[in-house]
Protein backbone atom coordinates (compact mmCIF):
# COMPACT_ATOMS: atom_id res chain seq x y z
CA UNK A 1 0.00 0.00 0.00
CA UNK A 2 1.19 3.63 -0.54
CA UNK A 3 2.45 4.74 2.33
CA UNK A 4 1.19 8.29 1.50
CA UNK A 5 -2.17 6.41 1.72
CA UNK A 6 -1.72 4.14 4.61
CA UNK A 7 -4.43 5.88 6.82
CA UNK A 8 -7.94 4.94 5.66
CA UNK A 9 -8.85 8.86 6.19
CA UNK A 10 -6.09 9.82 4.27
CA UNK A 11 -7.31 7.38 0.97
CA UNK A 12 -11.16 8.74 1.64
CA UNK A 13 -9.30 12.12 1.17
CA UNK A 14 -10.51 13.21 4.18
CA UNK A 15 -9.28 15.77 6.89
CA UNK A 16 -7.83 14.29 10.11
CA UNK A 17 -8.47 17.35 12.06
CA UNK A 18 -12.47 17.85 10.91
CA UNK A 19 -12.57 13.48 11.47
CA UNK A 20 -10.74 14.42 14.84
CA UNK A 21 -13.82 17.18 15.79
CA UNK A 22 -16.71 15.29 14.37
CA UNK A 23 -15.62 12.25 16.75
CA UNK A 24 -14.61 14.29 19.65
CA UNK A 25 -18.31 16.36 19.37
CA UNK A 26 -20.48 12.94 19.42
CA UNK A 27 -18.29 11.46 21.89
CA UNK A 28 -18.34 14.43 24.46
CA UNK A 29 -20.00 13.07 27.73
CA UNK A 30 -19.74 9.46 27.04
CA UNK A 31 -17.35 7.30 28.86
CA UNK A 32 -15.76 5.38 25.81
CA UNK A 33 -15.92 5.44 22.33
CA UNK A 34 -13.98 4.05 18.97
CA UNK A 35 -13.76 4.80 15.03
CA UNK A 36 -13.85 1.64 13.08
CA UNK A 37 -12.74 2.23 9.16
CA UNK A 38 -12.81 -0.79 6.50
CA UNK A 39 -11.55 -0.48 3.24
CA UNK A 40 -12.43 -4.00 1.08
CA UNK A 41 -11.24 -5.58 -2.37
CA UNK A 42 -11.99 -8.83 -3.76
CA UNK A 43 -11.84 -10.60 -7.24
CA UNK A 44 -13.18 -13.75 -8.65
CA UNK A 45 -12.02 -15.37 -12.04
CA UNK A 46 -13.94 -18.50 -13.28
CA UNK A 47 -12.57 -20.68 -16.12
CA UNK A 48 -13.92 -23.44 -18.07
CA UNK A 49 -13.70 -25.40 -20.82
CA UNK A 50 -10.71 -23.66 -22.00
CA UNK A 51 -11.58 -19.97 -21.91
CA UNK A 52 -11.98 -17.17 -19.05
CA UNK A 53 -16.14 -17.19 -18.22
CA UNK A 54 -15.78 -15.02 -15.68
CA UNK A 55 -14.20 -11.59 -14.32
CA UNK A 56 -15.56 -9.31 -11.12
CA UNK A 57 -13.59 -7.13 -9.25
CA UNK A 58 -15.36 -4.94 -6.71
CA UNK A 59 -14.12 -2.70 -3.55
CA UNK A 60 -16.26 -1.62 -0.84
CA UNK A 61 -15.66 0.46 2.42
CA UNK A 62 -17.42 2.50 5.27
CA UNK A 63 -16.85 2.80 8.95
CA UNK A 64 -18.82 2.31 12.50
CA UNK A 65 -18.65 4.74 15.10
CA UNK A 66 -19.55 3.51 19.11
CA UNK A 67 -19.92 5.05 21.61
CA UNK A 68 -20.46 4.34 25.59
CA UNK A 69 -21.71 5.82 28.56
CA UNK A 70 -22.58 4.10 32.05
CA UNK A 71 -24.71 0.77 30.53
CA UNK A 72 -25.47 2.40 27.25
CA UNK A 73 -24.07 1.70 23.93
CA UNK A 74 -24.27 3.95 20.58
CA UNK A 75 -23.34 2.61 16.97
CA UNK A 76 -23.66 3.70 13.80
CA UNK A 77 -22.37 2.69 10.77
CA UNK A 78 -22.38 3.39 6.57
CA UNK A 79 -20.83 2.93 3.41
CA UNK A 80 -20.41 6.17 2.62
CA UNK A 81 -16.74 8.02 4.19
CA UNK A 82 -17.28 11.17 4.26
CA UNK A 83 -17.15 14.43 6.82
CA UNK A 84 -21.15 14.16 6.36
CA UNK A 85 -21.30 10.69 7.21
CA UNK A 86 -19.40 10.65 10.31
CA UNK A 87 -21.40 13.51 11.20
CA UNK A 88 -24.50 12.24 11.00
CA UNK A 89 -22.86 9.03 12.94
CA UNK A 90 -21.83 11.46 15.86
CA UNK A 91 -24.76 12.43 15.97
CA UNK A 92 -26.44 9.35 16.28
CA UNK A 93 -24.17 8.03 19.00
CA UNK A 94 -24.70 11.08 21.30
CA UNK A 95 -28.03 10.10 22.47
CA UNK A 96 -26.08 7.38 24.74
CA UNK A 97 -25.54 10.50 26.66
CA UNK A 98 -29.29 11.06 27.37
CA UNK A 99 -29.01 7.16 29.63
CA UNK A 100 -30.89 4.70 26.65
CA UNK A 101 -30.05 1.36 28.12
CA UNK A 102 -29.02 -1.18 25.94
CA UNK A 103 -26.50 -4.34 26.07
CA UNK A 104 -22.97 -4.49 26.02
CA UNK A 105 -21.17 -7.11 24.24
CA UNK A 106 -17.53 -7.26 25.27
CA UNK A 107 -15.15 -6.76 22.12
CA UNK A 108 -12.49 -9.21 20.97
CA UNK A 109 -8.87 -9.70 23.07
CA UNK A 110 -6.67 -6.92 21.38
CA UNK A 111 -2.94 -7.73 20.37
CA UNK A 112 -0.08 -5.98 18.74
CA UNK A 113 0.62 -9.26 16.52
CA UNK A 114 1.09 -8.37 13.15
CA UNK A 115 0.11 -11.43 11.06
CA UNK A 116 -0.02 -9.75 7.14
CA UNK A 117 2.01 -6.87 5.39
CA UNK A 118 -0.03 -4.15 4.14
CA UNK A 119 0.36 -4.52 0.48
CA UNK A 120 -2.71 -6.24 -1.31
CA UNK A 121 -2.16 -9.73 -2.69
CA UNK A 122 -4.63 -8.86 -5.28
CA UNK A 123 -1.41 -7.30 -6.59
CA UNK A 124 0.77 -10.27 -6.38
CA UNK A 125 0.08 -11.07 -10.13
CA UNK A 126 -1.27 -9.33 -12.87
CA UNK A 127 -5.03 -9.95 -14.35
CA UNK A 128 -3.00 -11.82 -17.24
CA UNK A 129 -1.03 -14.10 -14.73
CA UNK A 130 -4.08 -15.12 -13.59
CA UNK A 131 -6.01 -16.01 -16.57
CA UNK A 132 -2.69 -17.52 -17.81
CA UNK A 133 -2.67 -19.97 -14.80
CA UNK A 134 -5.52 -20.75 -14.86
CA UNK A 135 -5.47 -21.90 -18.70
CA UNK A 136 -2.35 -23.81 -17.53
CA UNK A 137 -4.50 -25.62 -14.99
CA UNK A 138 -6.98 -26.12 -17.80
CA UNK A 139 -3.77 -27.81 -19.76
CA UNK A 140 -2.34 -30.01 -17.35
CA UNK A 141 -5.96 -31.65 -16.16
CA UNK A 142 -6.49 -32.28 -19.93
CA UNK A 143 -3.05 -33.99 -20.13
CA UNK A 144 -3.56 -36.55 -17.28
CA UNK A 145 -6.11 -38.02 -19.02
CA UNK A 146 -7.89 -38.12 -22.81
CA UNK A 147 -11.30 -38.98 -20.67
CA UNK A 148 -11.48 -35.30 -19.44
CA UNK A 149 -13.69 -33.75 -21.24
CA UNK A 150 -14.67 -30.51 -19.24
CA UNK A 151 -12.23 -28.09 -16.83
CA UNK A 152 -13.43 -25.47 -14.67
CA UNK A 153 -11.42 -23.89 -11.83
CA UNK A 154 -11.57 -20.43 -10.21
CA UNK A 155 -9.31 -18.07 -8.28
CA UNK A 156 -10.85 -15.74 -5.69
CA UNK A 157 -9.11 -13.61 -3.19
CA UNK A 158 -9.84 -10.74 -1.05
CA UNK A 159 -7.85 -8.17 0.70
CA UNK A 160 -9.04 -5.97 3.79
CA UNK A 161 -7.60 -2.95 5.87
CA UNK A 162 -9.02 -2.21 8.88
CA UNK A 163 -8.00 0.78 10.64
CA UNK A 164 -9.98 1.72 14.28
CA UNK A 165 -9.05 4.49 17.08
CA UNK A 166 -6.29 2.29 18.66
CA UNK A 167 -3.83 2.34 15.60
CA UNK A 168 -5.81 5.35 13.20
CA UNK A 169 -3.25 8.23 13.68
CA UNK A 170 -5.86 11.08 14.01
CA UNK A 171 -5.24 10.97 18.28
CA UNK A 172 -7.01 9.52 20.93
CA UNK A 173 -10.61 9.46 20.58
CA UNK A 174 -11.80 8.46 24.15
CA UNK A 175 -13.18 11.56 25.71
Amino acid sequence: MDPALSSLIDRAGLDKAKVKQLIARGLDGADDGELFLEYKQSEMLVFDNGRLKQATYDTNQGFGLRAVKDEAVGYAHASELSEAAIKRAAEAVSVVKLGHSSTLADGPARTNIHLYAGDSPLDSASFDVKVKLMGEIDAYARSRDARVKQVSCSLAGEWQVVDSSDAEPIGTLTP
